[in-house]
């Protein structure tokens, strides 16, 4: 695949090099890269050849590689068909074409895919579940029953039209759908949008986006959890930042604790990012509660295992210093540009 892309990368530049001079070099463009032997072509009938993994990230480079061949054909096109109707003599093909805008991923998705990368590397596959749930797999088999007063910690939308159904207020959700259908060993990773009932703000939104892992089976130690968790953030911030953990409380785990790191935004020195404090919390996790478990038919007395969640709209905050949440579904292109090329 290497070499795939490398020819590639050499027929995008001998693209954006050629200069049409005339109809002659037009045709001759478009039977050497668009025909039906042409190049584009016969690159798509190599993805037989790409292993299935890779498949996906090949296919979304030769679709670029066609859009980029297929835009530079359309504006000579356009430009001699302006040209004709004007009445004026042949185009100057030697003038520089429009320059095409460089697109880039959204910075949640970068952030996503890199967390979701980092604990790849440690065994973690991604689960997904759907974003409209019911009250069992949000809350209840979550050791939330009805009227638990953790319940209102989360400002929940409701489906009007059956209660019992809603936007999923967290990705826990998933973690629940798997347990239900896998038996230990269970290594997941759950990325996802989610979604509040709150006032949108500098610091809150309706909706944001989430990254929860679950570790289940023999064994499995709070001392499994922090090592797992020093890893992701001395992988995603660098092995100078500092971390603390400190003692918290979710339904879900026993014991729990919330981990912090030294705000990015002033470097530990205080800033209202981090309430002048020099901390910022990133991320909630703990070891699973035995109910929880139970609930999916999990022997507890012979597994353990532990659970993290994460807001990736946090830390894309830390990560690119981004004192505003609401910048991140505004699609201000002014914002939006300084993440192309970032990774």
């Amino acid at each position: 695949m290497e070499q795939l892309l490398q020819q590639i990368a050499q027929y995008r530049q001998e693209i954006e090099s050629t200069v049409a001079n005339g109809a002659e070099s037009m045709e001759a463009y478009r039977i050497r890269f668009l025909g039906t032997k042409g190049i584009v072509k016969s690159l798509f009938s190599e993805m037989r050849h790409v292993p299935a993994d890779l498949k996906k990230e090949f296919g979304q480079v030769l679709n670029e590689f066609k859009q980029l061949a297929e835009t530079k054909y359309e504006n000579w096109k356009q430009t001699a068909a302006l040209s004709e109707e004007s009445g004026s003599e042949k185009p100057d093909w030697t003038l520089p074409g429009q320059p095409v805008a460089v697109g880039t991923r959204h910075p949640i998705s970068l952030v996503k895919n890199q967390i979701v990368h980092i604990f790849g590397r440690l065994g973690f596959s991604v689960a997904e579940g759907p974003e409209i749930e019911d009250d069992w797999h949000n809350f209840t088999a979550l050791n939330l029953p009805e009227n638990h007063p953790a319940r209102d910690m989360q400002d929940t939308f409701y489906i009007h039209q059956n209660p019992d159904w809603l936007l999923r207020t967290h990705t826990s959700s998933v973690q629940a759908r798997v347990m239900e259908t896998q038996k230990p060993p269970i290594r997941i990773i759950c990325p996802g949008r989610v979604y509040r009932n709150e006032t949108i703000s500098a610091r809150a939104h309706c909706f944001f986006h989430q990254t929860e892992g679950l570790y289940v089976d023999e064994n499995v130690s709070f001392a499994d959890l922090k090592q797992t968790l020093y890893f992701f953030v001395q992988e995603m911030f660098g092995q100078e930042v500092k971390i603390r953990f400190r003692p918290s409380y979710f339904p879900f785990t026993e014991p729990s604790a919330e981990m912090d790191i030294t705000c990015r935004i002033c470097n530990g020195t205080g800033c209202n990012v981090c309430k002048h404090t020099g901390w910022v919390e990133i991320l909630g996790s703990g070891m699973v509660h035995p109910n929880m478990l139970e609930n999916f038919g999990i022997d507890s007395n012979k597994y353990t295992g532990f659970a993290f969640g994460m807001g990736v709209e946090r830390i894309c905050q830390l990560k690119y210093r981004i004192n505003d949440l609401r910048l991140y579904s505004q699609n201000d292109v002014r914002f939006l540009k300084q993440f192309t090329g970032a990774r």
